[in-house]
């Protein structure tokens, strides 16, 4: 995920001032994550969330962490206290920001995995006429990386002095805490098996996690029926997703589950499976967003594989609401509702062969029948009671749904 939007007006300070005395013979700043340095992915981090004005603040081992700053084309500011703790490296890196930056966001180097989207939208927010001097990501109600900060509470933090280091220096002022989708606001790299941790984390930033897919859900205010719904089609994915893969398949299961969770994101939008797929690449989730743009129908060709996007397709045939319903009496309920529509009645005809011929090639693959698969993962909430039916021909009389099969 790169924003398209810019802020020239906004800064990044990167602490890098720390003895990594817990890391064994490993220096954070310059630790490989994906490829480049923690220092260097925090750079193009920033650089991605829009924000080019980027300054270092080195201690221990400065001379090699101004290296790398001269290398990937950001500032250095060497803090000669480094050795008296964190505060005094933030000092020196607010001392080193310009009087034209008027929002920054501050993050240890060793806390380097957090998204761009994650940065651009805390920036956006502070930018806001009514937005607090001070604001917080938060993932799961846990506060994390990157602060961000109102320039006007600079002269104020330069001034403290005693315990409690940044976090004492900002609590006197207005603060809003930002739920994001990003657990990696969270993910710090102090010792050689938190590093371990990362560098698989690094991998796969572009994949939301499960809970990350829940937080988007939550933040995006799905209603309960919307959740319930949600959380079925992950179970139904995930069943078949691991009888392919004891099948000789080798499906991403993590990205399945959050997929088929995050399917129905934008339900309520016109195009609703377009709108998913344009939120969830805006946050960088590229693969799942691939995922929910083709869950409403898919032309699957002979030749190719079944692939994650075809599981999540078919376990969405299987949900009606909460409720478990083979993949052709779902199609049948929609018939009823669009009974009298040649139109409509005709693209769901094509769009019933198409989920019926990835259903035989997923039944083919695991030697059994999808409804066998999904009930011994322990699946079994239906068949929908009549009133389920009834409440969903209700909404679709009621007013034109947005939703209705396009042709």
């Amino acid at each position: 995920m790169s924003t398209d939007t810019t802020f020239p007006d906004a800064c990044a300070c990167i602490l890098a001032g720390g003895l990594s005395s817990r890391m064994g013979a490993g220096f954070k700043p310059l630790l490989t994550l994906d490829g480049q340095s923690a220092l260097a992915l925090l750079a193009d981090t920033f650089r991605r969330a829009g924000i080019t004005n980027i300054v270092v603040a080195t201690g221990h081992r400065g001379v090699e962490v101004t290296a790398e700053a001269t290398r990937i084309g950001i500032r250095s500011a060497y803090n000669p206290e480094y050795e008296t703790g964190m505060f005094s490296t933030v000092k020196t890196a607010l001392a080193a920001v310009p009087q034209t930056c008027r929002r920054i966001c501050l993050t240890p180097v060793d806390i380097p995995l957090f998204r761009p989207a994650t940065v651009a939208r805390l920036v956006a927010r502070l930018g806001e006429a009514d937005a607090p001097p001070v604001l917080y990501p938060v993932f799961s109600g846990e506060r994390g990386h990157p602060p961000c900060l109102d320039a006007s509470v600079i002269p104020s933090v330069m001034a403290h002095v005693g315990n409690g280091g940044l976090r004492q220096a900002l609590a006197p002022f207005a603060f809003e805490e930002i739920a994001v989708p990003d657990a990696n606001i969270l993910a710090d790299m102090d010792t050689p098996e938190d590093y371990a941790m990362l560098r698989s984390l690094a991998e796969r930033r572009d994949i939301p996690t499960p809970a990350e897919a829940e937080a988007l859900l939550a933040i995006e205010k799905v209603p309960p029926q919307g959740l319930a719904h949600a959380r079925g089609v992950a179970a139904v994915a995930e069943a078949l997703g691991r009888a392919l893969n004891a099948a000789g398949a080798n499906l991403d299961i993590p990205l399945i589950k959050a997929s088929a969770l995050l399917h129905d994101v934008a339900k309520g939008r016109p195009h609703h499976e377009a709108a998913g797929g344009r939120l969830l690449a805006s946050l960088g989730f590229d693969a799942a967003a691939a995922i929910v743009a083709a869950h409403r129908d898919i032309d699957l060709p002979p030749d190719a594989p079944v692939t994650e996007r075809e599981v999540v397709y078919i376990a969405d045939k299987f949900v009606f609401g909460r409720w478990l319903v083979p993949v052709a009496g779902r199609f049948r309920q929609k018939f009823d509702l669009f009974a009298g529509d040649a139109a409509a009645q005709a693209a769901i005809s094509r769009r019933r062969e198409h989920a019926l011929r990835v259903l035989a090639r997923i039944e083919a693959a695991v030697g059994q029948r999808a409804e066998t698969v999904i009930a011994a993962a322990g699946f079994r909430p239906g068949p929908p009671p009549a009133q389920a039916y009834a409440a969903a021909a209700a909404r679709h009389t009621s007013h034109k749904s947005p939703e209705a099969p396009r042709h």
